[in-house]
């Protein structure tokens, strides 16, 4: 029987992916999975289960068995109850895509109209998630311009409609 960091490392290979790859599928950090193909820590049981669909093995041969060995007919199609209450992993690296600047960039063009500056900003957080880069930046980004452009929108609302200036236009002749 193979140990457990040996037969991760294996099947990762074997997928042709690196440890990067793998820890952007699974959303955690590349150290985690260094961590536990050098035999320093071991996946949770929703990892394992994650692993196990990314490297298209069972979590018997995963964990017990040697991979390149074929599987009993029996176990190929066998799958447990914790198994069908985790949904499949996503292999696409687009879910992962960084629009950190994107975002960054979209909240600052929306201080430029106050109207609009009032609510883009509000859907930038909402948009924002932890793996943008600048994701804390943007929260504070957009806040600040949300807040500027409610002052600047309340002046333009306050000149014109509440408090008309006295400006009194005189004719040059």
């Amino acid at each position: 029987m193979i140990e457990l960091s040996t037969q991760l490392k294996r099947a990762r290979m074997a997928q042709h992916l690196s440890q990067n790859e793998v820890a952007t599928i699974l959303h955690v950090s590349r150290q985690s999975i260094s961590k536990w193909e050098n035999g320093r820590g071991y996946p949770d049981s929703d990892n394992l289960i994650r692993l196990s669909d990314l490297y298209h093995l069972s979590l018997d041969d995963l964990v017990q068995h040697n991979f390149d060995q074929p599987t009993p007919p029996h176990t190929a199609n066998h799958l447990t109850v914790r198994q069908r209450e985790v949904p499949p992993v996503n292999t696409s690296f687009h879910q992962n895509t960084d629009e950190g600047l994107l975002l960054l960039l979209l909240t600052l063009a929306s201080a430029l109209l106050p109207p609009v500056g009032i609510f883009l900003p509000l859907y930038v957080i909402w948009r924002n998630n932890k793996y943008n880069s600048l994701h804390k930046t943007i929260i504070v980004i957009s806040i600040l311009v949300s807040l500027y452009s409610l002052m600047g929108t309340y002046s333009i609302i306050s000149d014109d409609w509440i408090k008309p200036s006295q400006t009194t236009v005189y004719r040059v002749d």
